[in-house]
């Protein structure tokens, strides 16, 4: 930013008004007259924008505008926007520098919608692109769910499967002497996707073909659940290796329990490798009944399970982890449907799984700021706490409420 932290404008506001003066911070912007003062957090901005040299930010508290900023408009919209992005991006559970920036025009169509808008930044990281406009149209693109790419000669388009079987589309135009690096740097990470999976593919099993590596990486590539019943379909030794790390997590139980009251081919299973603790998941695996939690292929891992209810119509969320509870949504009457937008959500969100539990109330609160600013922007979130059914803390009682829930 620059070194000019305060900056002078008349606001019209429904909270301050007249001469005022502005100070852009980490989380929030503050705006203060002779009288009042409002302090206005990234988390409830829907939206900034300039036009004619006056300043708008739009927001669940209503409308600022401020105007008359002379020479400074333009640096204070930038410096707002980048303050901004930064919330965007601790939103979007970004950490490290981007390996490559750019900004174009954008136009993102997915879950129905399409949006569009110029001159936006959009960032490459290892595992996902950001396109970061200065409203609520930010997008955080996984790599592990793209399905192909489109290169035009002044455009690149991101194709991403979607959770009615389809795909969503993101393109983006206009970046100048960027295009050509831009999309340089998306091959080289979709190449690095496929060839981390492939190494941890084969930490499990080894003695595939190379048809069957190639199947399995594209099917459930690292961060992606899929059901036991396709693994085992590819590959019946990798589905039992998966089967048997399972059984030595404080999940394996859970996982015995769930195979006996449905099939197991419906269960999803996903896993992803990485030091959890340092990203702030809480990951341990432990001896539960005699069981031998020293693989080193357990203690690298964190595997999940997305489990159907008999009737279809509950979708379960089960961590293979010490000191965690199961998770119950509904599904309406679409468990396959329910399970792509619990995987979007949980890997939209680092696998922090508390944002999706937390009530309305909850989401407000202050300290919850970047969850509230992910939900605005990620829709398969959106329906995943819309659909929260029930969270089950595991107990001598855990089976028989379970139960309960399933058929409540």
């Amino acid at each position: 930013m620059a070194d000019q932290s305060d900056y002078t404008a008349q606001s019209s506001s429904p909270i301050v008004n007249g001469d005022v003066k502005i100070k852009i911070n980490d989380h929030s912007f503050v705006a203060t007259s002779p009288f009042d003062v409002a302090d206005v957090p990234y988390a409830r901005i829907d939206s900034i924008e300039l036009s004619d040299h006056v300043i708008t930010v739009r927001s669940d508290d209503g409308d600022f505008v401020f105007k008359k900023m002379g020479q400074y408009t333009q640096e204070f919209f930038e410096n707002l926007c980048e303050a901004y992005n930064k919330a965007v991006l601790r939103a979007f559970f970004i950490t490290g520098k981007p390996i490559h920036k750019a900004v174009g025009d954008y136009r993102f169509a997915d879950y129905g919608k399409v949006v569009s808008g110029a001159k936006a930044p959009v960032q490459v990281y290892e595992n996902c692109v950001v396109g970061l406009p200065p409203n609520n149209n930010a997008r955080r693109i996984p790599l592990c769910f793209a399905t192909g790419i489109d290169k035009g000669s002044f455009e690149f388009t991101m194709n991403v499967g979607n959770v009615s079987g389809g795909n969503d589309s993101y393109t983006f135009a206009r970046l100048g002497n960027d295009t050509e690096p831009f999309a340089r740097t998306i091959e080289k990470n979709l190449r690095d996707v496929r060839d981390k999976t492939l190494a941890a593919i084969k930490e499990f099993d080894t003695s595939l073909s190379a048809a069957q590596y190639s199947q399995l990486v594209k099917l459930i590539p690292e961060g992606m659940a899929a059901p036991m019943g396709q693994l085992a379909s590819i590959a019946p030794s990798f589905a039992a290796a998966i089967e048997s790390k399972i059984s030595k997590t404080r999940g394996g139980e859970s996982y015995k329990v769930f195979k006996e009251l449905c099939s197991s081919e419906k269960i999803w299973v996903g896993f992803r490798k990485g030091n959890f603790r340092e990203e702030g998941t809480e990951f341990k695996a432990e001896a539960e009944d005699g069981q031998d939690a020293s693989d080193p292929v357990v203690q690298q891992f964190l595997f999940w399970m997305i489990v159907p209810s008999p009737c279809g119509r509950y979708a379960t969320v089960e961590f293979a982890e010490s000191g965690t509870a199961t998770f119950v949504y509904r599904t309406d009457g679409d468990f396959n449907k329910t399970a792509m937008q619990l995987n979007r959500a949980l890997e939209a969100t680092s696998f922090k799984r508390e944002v999706i539990r937390m009530t309305d109330d909850e989401l407000l609160k202050p300290e919850n700021a970047d969850y509230y600013m992910a939900a605005k922007r990620t829709a398969s979130l959106q329906y995943i706490r819309k659909n929260f059914a029930a969270r089950i803390i595991h107990t001598d009682s855990w089976k028989k409420r379970l139960l309960e829930v399933w058929t409540s």
